[in-house]
């Protein structure tokens, strides 16, 4: 996502996020945009009770629904279910 100066604080976004325990599974997360507590006036992501840069490595998505397309585009079909995490 390259309009990073869109997000608000209190914005919901998906995000698709991998496993840090196992790298072959990644799913589509919602997370929340925030300001970084160690950086007042700068913004983030919180996802999983812990902040994460709002930069360039991170895939950004404003609906669910782009996040889904994504991820079956890098991913596949994600047959047998849900894949919000």
């Amino acid at each position: 996502m390259e309009q990073r100066e869109t997000f608000q604080p209190g914005n919901v976004v998906y995000v698709m996020y991998r496993n840090p325990h196992a790298q072959d599974v990644a799913n589509v997360q919602e997370a929340a945009v925030v300001e970084n507590p160690e950086n007042p006036g700068e913004l983030c992501l919180f996802l999983y009770d812990t902040y994460y840069p709002l930069d360039e490595e991170m895939a950004i998505y404003h609906t669910e629904a782009e996040a889904e397309k994504a991820y079956e585009y890098y991913f596949g079909s994600s047959e047998g279910g849900d894949i919000i995490g």
